[in-house]
């Protein structure tokens, strides 16, 4: 699955076999985005991964499945939880070079340049 995420976001993931409290590295990044910059990978961005560490395992909510057969008395109720496994984003490595604020574009325009 693809998921969006940020620095200091916890998301729900499939489930991974990691120790709660451990780092997890995922590597497979599609598309990099920040203020101005966008690195889109052709399929995925070279050198690019994020950094999280494992909360822990959590269950999804509860999927009722009903089967029937019309006129034939035939009924089945079952249900299904999902494993999650749940994860702080800490970092997120080979993003493109962070780009300068509005106010930090503005002072570079009104300083005088070196001569």
């Amino acid at each position: 699955m693809q998921y969006r995420v940020e620095e200091g976001q916890v998301v729900e993931v499939a489930r991974l076999d990691a120790e709660p409290g451990s780092q997890v590295e995922l590597a497979e990044v599609l598309l990099i985005g920040g203020a101005d910059q966008t690195l889109v990978g052709a399929p995925l961005v070279a050198g690019a991964k994020v950094l999280g560490r494992v909360l822990g395992d959590v269950k999804g909510d509860k999927i009722v499945v009903f089967r029937y057969k019309n006129k034939k008395r035939y009924r089945r109720r079952t249900g299904h939880r999902q494993n999650y496994t749940r994860i702080a984003i800490s970092e997120i490595v080979g993003a493109a070079e962070r780009a300068p604020t509005r106010a930090e574009s503005d002072e570079q325009a009104e300083a005088p340049a070196a001569e």
